[in-house]
């Protein structure tokens, strides 16, 4: 360019940045500033540098969403034939494949991507980012294996590339995808690998460390994919430590961490999401394993982080964040007794879903789960059957199928439902059950001794229940070792075995209290009355009775709250849209620090 036109793009140029960072700023006079550069027909560096900017500052600040496609399109158009000028020609293609992707052209995002790697082998850090970018796309479209294959190039090229760090972040991306698509066998393998890179890391320690984290973070989520509680204790514990390292304020800014090598430019998310991310998977460890005080200390911390990140800059991976404490500490509620605020919870969970249809597309059954649980602790058998039923329909998620169809077998054993039941029984069949889930297997088990138990056959329900208390102590699962005392002991007292009756209830009481598992305790002090009445001891058997009314007093005045609240009326959703108003998430400011 001729220095009288370096004067005149310079002085546009400078006057758009003015208005743009002003207090407030003017976004109209910004644009026009820059619209304005056309007219002096400046030549195709210009011109495209300039249709990106607008198309960047017209997706930021307005609604003009196909005007701002309209100037990607001219850049990428226009840079593609310019030798050189990397960063205006893959931003523009990256830009544009996230604005088809949003509009539900992800076709057309996947053809500019393919594209764009297809011409950026030379620039290390354009070619992976757009690598990472295509294989999100085909994740999220659940095509799994061509998002392994282009992650597998993104390996091999990163490690060609000398980006050692990119190149763990590549794989433990693969590690991810697998474990989505439920692919554990292969998950072991890979995890093992890039166990051992980062282990024997010899470059730069704080990207170790986010590395580390990352890894963790797939270590836990696999072992409580697999119902183990007791074995991922060490690997949390791990990742809880990490955390609080790159928490500390002395901990370098995320500017610092990237490494100088242009290719080593990327994080897997910064470091507050990881935050929240391993308070989460903490307080789905606290649930499975029956700790639901913890769960909920847990979520309150979660749930305050994220309000304060999303005034900051709301990401749509922070709304699936909460939507998943949220759908952990509903249960939660459940077993603690407290349905008006679980039905609050489904409530703010649904409201969520309706303001980001996508959350409503990915995470519909999981509701469905959720108002099938609530509908069964109110005793509203057939809006729970048809909430499970409706899990099931709209789920593909082989683990979430297993537990819909064992509290459906729950729902039919309560209604006397056997041929039903019978008709499920292949289904939930512990010895048949199609998945790894230490835990699932367990329940079946302990599904099996309760139909055993409805139908008298004691010594059956006994062996069951047994292969259930073995299965729930190996990995610590509270919640179903206290279910399962207590229903021998049951069976004991129905045997007139007293002595045998008391060792089981006795111990389960204990465990239903430190969970805290109303229910349980209900069961176990009705059962602890006859215990005590049967052997003469007046005051015990009046001390159970006491408790068993405050329990009994406690679970009625909350079911008859729930059942008053207009979000009751979800129980009864099962298509189309909700049939009540549904709350937005509340402010957490009133959380535990």
């Amino acid at each position: 360019m001729a220095s009288s036109q370096d004067a005149w793009y310079l002085s546009l140029l400078g006057l758009a940045e003015n208005f743009r960072t002003s207090s407030p700023p003017n976004i109209k006079l910004c644009i026009q500033c820059l619209q304005a550069i056309f007219n002096f027909k400046p030549p195709p560096r210009v011109r495209a540098r300039t249709h990106l900017q607008l198309g960047n500052i017209l997706l930021t600040h307005t609604k003009n969403v196909d005007l701002a496609r309209s100037h990607l399109e001219l850049a990428w158009n226009i840079a593609e034939m310019i030798n050189g000028f990397d960063d205006v020609k893959f931003e523009a293609a990256s830009v544009l494949a996230e604005l088809y992707e949003q509009q539900s052209h992800s076709n057309l995002a996947k053809a500019i991507l393919r594209k764009a790697i297809e011409i950026s082998q030379h620039s290390v850090y354009w070619h992976c980012r757009l690598i990472f970018q295509l294989a999100q796309i085909h994740a999220s479209e659940k095509y799994y294996q061509l998002a392994y294959s282009l992650l597998e190039v993104g390996v091999d090229y990163a490690n060609i590339s000398a980006a050692s760090y990119t190149r763990v972040l590549f794989l433990l991306s693969k590690g991810m995808l697998l474990l989505i698509d439920k692919k554990f066998h292969e998950v072991h393998t890979l995890l093992n690998q890039a166990g051992h890179l980062v282990d024997t890391w010899q470059g730069n320690q704080h990207q170790k460390e986010y590395l580390k984290v990352f890894f963790l973070v797939l270590q836990v989520c696999h072992y409580l994919m697999a119902g183990q509680v007791r074995s991922v204790k060490p690997w949390l514990k791990q990742l809880q430590q990490c955390i609080q390292t790159i928490m500390l304020p002395s901990y370098p800014t995320i500017e610092t961490l990237l490494s100088t090598n242009v290719g080593d430019m990327f994080i897997w998310m910064p470091k507050e999401h990881l935050c929240v991310l391993a308070y989460l998977v903490s307080a789905m460890h606290s649930m499975q394993a029956g700790y639901m005080d913890k769960a909920q200390k847990y979520t309150d911390k979660a749930l305050m982080q994220i309000e304060k990140l999303k005034i900051l800059d709301n990401k749509p991976i922070l709304s699936v964040f909460q939507l998943m404490l949220l759908e952990h500490i509903i249960m939660c509620r459940l077993v603690m007794g407290n349905k008006t605020m679980a039905l609050q919870e489904i409530s703010q969970a649904c409201g969520l879903c309706q303001q980001q249809p996508r959350l409503l597309a990915t995470h519909r059954p999981q509701l469905h789960t959720l108002l099938g649980l609530y509908a069964m602790s109110m005793n509203c058998m057939e809006s729970a059957e048809a909430q499970f039923s409706a899990a099931l329909r709209t789920s593909q998620e082989r683990d979430l199928w297993t537990f819909a169809n064992l509290n459906l077998a729950i729902v039919y054993l309560r209604a006397k439902r056997e041929q039903d039941f019978s008709a499920l029984f292949e289904r939930i069949n512990p010895e048949t059950l199609p998945t790894r889930s230490h835990s699932l297997r367990a329940a079946a088990y302990y599904v099996q001794g309760l139909q055993s138990f409805f139908q008298a056959r004691y010594n059956e329900a006994k062996r069951y229940l047994r292969e259930t208390l073995k299965m729930a102590n190996a990995e610590d699962l509270n919640r179903l070792t206290s279910c399962s005392l207590v229903l021998l002991g049951h069976i004991f007292l129905s045997l007139c075995n007293s002595r045998e009756s008391m060792n089981m209830v006795t111990p389960a009481m204990q465990l239903a209290s430190k969970i805290p598992d109303v229910h349980v305790q209900l069961w176990a002090s009705a059962i602890l009355k006859d215990l005590y009445r049967l052997c003469g001891d007046a005051v015990r058997e009046n001390d159970a009775y006491q408790m068993h009314c405050n329990f009994s007093q406690m679970l009625l005045k909350d079911h008859f709250q729930s059942s008053q609240m207009p979000e009751h009326n979800l129980i009864h959703w099962t298509e189309g849209n909700f049939p009540v108003p549904v709350g937005n998430p509340p402010s957490t400011s009133g959380a535990l620090l």
